[in-house]
């Protein structure tokens, strides 16, 4: 047996509409489609499922870090488009050949999710 790749990640949406134009608008992730209760995106090969809360399948959010070239940028063009920050861009490790970088934010459910960059 061989598992090593997320094929696709799950985010709870409580209004899925909302949550469907914060994904698709605000963070430009592209949209692939939607079925009843369910709406889904590309995020370079991992597919980003968004689903309603539903009995025994409703769960709290998964933590989505989006990889960026310009966490400072793109922080900044986010909250320009009304994206909550909880921290702003801060170094979280210094490693051998790079730094790791992350910004968090809150998506339109309330999620909370973060921006990452290896700066050299």
């Amino acid at each position: 047996m061989e598992i090593s790749q997320i094929g696709q990640v799950a985010v709870r949406a409580v209004d899925l509409e909302r949550a469907t134009a914060f994904y698709r608008d605000t963070l430009g992730l592209p949209f692939l489609f939607a079925v009843p209760g369910l709406a889904f995106f590309d995020c370079q090969g991992v597919r980003l499922m968004l689903d309603r809360p539903e009995g025994e399948f409703d769960h709290p959010s998964s933590v989505l870090y989006f990889k960026t070239a310009d966490i400072h940028g793109d922080t900044a063009t986010l909250k320009a488009r009304g994206v909550e920050f909880v921290q702003d861009p801060h170094m979280v490790a210094k490693m051998p050949d790079h730094e790791l970088w992350m910004s968090f934010f809150r998506d339109s459910e309330g999620n909370v999710h973060a921006l990452m960059s290896e700066i050299r």
